[in-house]
């Protein structure tokens, strides 16, 4: 049997609130019979276990769990949990708050309702709460931002492994969701010039597929909104930096020929952008 072990490492940077924070993360080695609880966090604490065995209990369930399992303690739930008489169990854990925190545990469907997720053995999860450790270890500025890092990955690990639908899956048919991924994609590339074949690449779709899709959900092309969100977008820079030239305005929304930006302009808005700009100013002056 192993030898006993625990160790826990907190974040050097101890502000409260904010969007997402790490607030420790540790290992143990249980001993045999080594319980906690019943007793309440007001934090959210993820474990995942390595090897071993033991017993998770929430206010109204039981769980048997061994490796490649994790469990996530909710704020304010009476929970307690015991490892196993003959194979204790070894786990990692992490605690995090946050303003955002219960958006993104919504997302991934562990509710205190299910708090539970059977992954796979030898999964990256335990590696990731390792590193946290390692960095709050270290007592390093930057150690603060590298959690949040890790903690979206093992996110992203759970997301991946999860041996139930994610609550986005049971919601939204597939089609609607492929359609919102490329909006997605589109409003977060606008900038660039990037082009639809790009983005199709980067969906794992052929072209033909999304298009058809895109014009059946939103009624338009997806080149045609492309075009659009640039517009709309080159209209708040005439709008609110008036600094800018025709030419910088056309760059900043991924059009890289000003003539082209401008004749779509006015196709779209009835005007130039110059005469748009001008416009603006001139009802501005008059209010």
């Amino acid at each position: 049997m192993m030898k006993p072990t625990y160790s826990v490492a907190s974040n050097p940077a101890q502000q409260g609130g904010g969007w997402l924070h790490v607030r420790f993360a540790g290992e143990s080695q249980t001993p045999p019979e080594h319980a906690l609880g019943p007793k309440i966090f007001d934090h959210y604490l993820l474990h995942v276990i390595e090897s071993g065995h033991g017993v998770f209990r929430t206010e109204t369930d039981r769980y048997q769990l061994g490796p490649g399992d994790c469990f996530l303690i909710h704020p304010g739930q009476i929970v307690s949990y015991v490892s196993d008489a003959s194979q204790p169990w070894r786990y990692r854990w992490v605690a995090f708050d946050g303003e955002h925190a219960d958006e993104e545990i919504y997302r991934l469907g562990l509710t205190p309702e299910k708090p539970v997720l059977h992954l796979v053995e030898n999964n990256p999860i335990p590696g990731y709460v390792s590193l946290i450790q390692g960095h709050f270890q270290s007592r390093e500025e930057s150690s603060h931002m590298a959690a949040i890092g890790y903690l979206h990955l093992i996110w992203a690990e759970i997301m991946n492994q999860s041996d139930r639908p994610s609550r986005l899956t049971l919601s939204e048919p597939q089609v609607q969701r492929t359609v919102k991924q490329m909006i997605n994609y589109m409003a977060s590339q606008y900038a660039h010039p990037v082009s639809i074949e790009q983005m199709c690449t980067s969906l794992g779709y052929n072209r033909a597929y999304l298009s058809r899709i895109f014009k059946q959900e939103t009624g338009m092309t997806p080149i045609t909104y492309l075009l659009k969100l640039r517009i709309d977008q080159s209209k708040r820079l005439l709008r609110e930096r008036p600094d800018l030239s025709i030419e910088q305005v056309s760059a900043s929304v991924g059009l890289t020929d000003p003539l082209y930006f401008s004749r779509q302009f006015k196709r779209l808005v009835g005007r130039s952008p110059s005469r748009y700009r001008k416009d603006i100013i001139s009802s501005s002056a008059l209010t």
